[in-house]
């Protein structure tokens, strides 16, 4: 074969990969199925809002993919994230949920990182979430000054995961005697540990105790000691946020940073490594799903909050969050070790 020949005959294999970089998404898409893998066990908002974008995704995705949704519990949902770091198809079929705190353990330094954060290319955002600490009725404690007091044993669901996090910053802070017990898969498995009186508290939600264990408030079967979030929500005018605990502007700041999560919220991400073209498809049919009005009509039956935010959005969020002063960090890192 002359030197032409074989230029002619090398051109099908050098153009593969432009051509399949170059698949148009619904013919990429078509016949696929689209896993939305959720770092925590069911029953939370986490694994609620997973299964939701699950059943309404697809449709808005050319091709109209079959989604479905699957859960990777464990390690507070480091373990889903290490694993779509390193094996997740890189190919816009896996879709991650992870934990809200994700990228602020990583510039921690968190035991079980094995991720970037910003690597991931975020999707959309479904809500903003509240985190709080409560305790059963029999606690000792009835707000978070009784906790400097008594040692109140709280459900964990892992080293990295706030549930863990902030009980030790509030521990290191402000003296209080959380004792941490665990790790349990996921938040509901705390609860169900607080009521079965394994634990005297938990972390979750507000949105998972107003809809799933609403009538926990209605009995008065639960005290609120505190909320994580930057201001303190409507439905909750008389329990402290964290950031008010701070005693110092230090404190306040430190508090600020690790209470920002709530920001991130309950979002979506695709690996490292996914083909622009998928990321932006994903992230049009993500916006577009948001104003879809048969998920709307389902967010309005479960009574949920409901804040999304761009892909965009949450990208420039997660990236920001590397940017904290390295005072910050070291303190925290200091408390959280201990």
């Amino acid at each position: 074969m002359n030197l032409i020949a074989r230029i002619f005959a090398a051109m099908p294999l050098a153009l593969a990969p432009a051509c399949a970089q170059a698949q148009q998404p619904a013919d990429f898409y078509k016949g696929k199925t689209v896993s939305i893998y959720i770092g925590f066990s069911a029953g939370g908002t986490y694994d609620y809002f997973g299964r939701l974008v699950s059943r309404h995704l697809g449709k808005h995705i050319p091709g109209n993919p079959t989604v479905i949704a699957q859960s990777m519990p464990g390690a507070g949902s480091f373990q889903l994230a290490n694993w779509m770091t390193r094996i997740a198809p890189k190919d816009g079929t896996a879709i991650g949920i992870i934990s809200q705190t994700a990228a602020i353990e990583e510039v921690l330094k968190s035991p079980g990182v094995q991720f970037k954060s910003a690597d991931f290319n975020w999707i959309g955002r479904a809500t903003s979430n509240v985190e709080i600490n409560l305790v059963w009725h029999t606690s000792k404690a009835k707000k978070i000054e009784d906790a400097v007091n008594f040692d109140i044993p709280l459900a964990s669901t892992g080293v990295g995961s706030p549930s863990e996090g902030y009980p030790k910053l509030l521990n290191g802070v402000l003296g209080t005697r959380f004792k941490l017990v665990g790790p349990y898969p996921g938040s509901t498995d705390g609860l169900l540990a607080m009521e079965r009186g394994e634990t005297d508290g938990a972390l979750t939600s507000w949105n998972t105790l107003n809809t799933a264990r609403h009538e926990w408030i209605v009995d008065k079967k639960i005290n609120v000691l505190v909320q994580y979030g930057l201001e303190r929500t409507p439905e909750m005018p008389d329990v402290p946020t964290m950031v008010e605990l701070g005693r110092t502007p230090d404190d306040k700041a430190m508090f600020a940073f690790y209470v920002s999560g709530g920001e991130v919220g309950r979002a979506f991400m695709v690996p490292p490594g996914v083909p622009a073209d998928r990321v932006a498809v994903l992230r049009k049919a993500f916006d577009e799903m948001v104003q879809d009005p048969e998920l709307l009509a389902e967010i309005e039956k479960g009574k949920l909050d409901f804040h999304p935010a761009s892909g965009e959005k949450l990208q420039k969020i997660v990236a920001d969050t590397a940017g904290v002063s390295p005072d910050i960090v070291a303190r925290m890192q200091s408390l959280l070790r201990k």
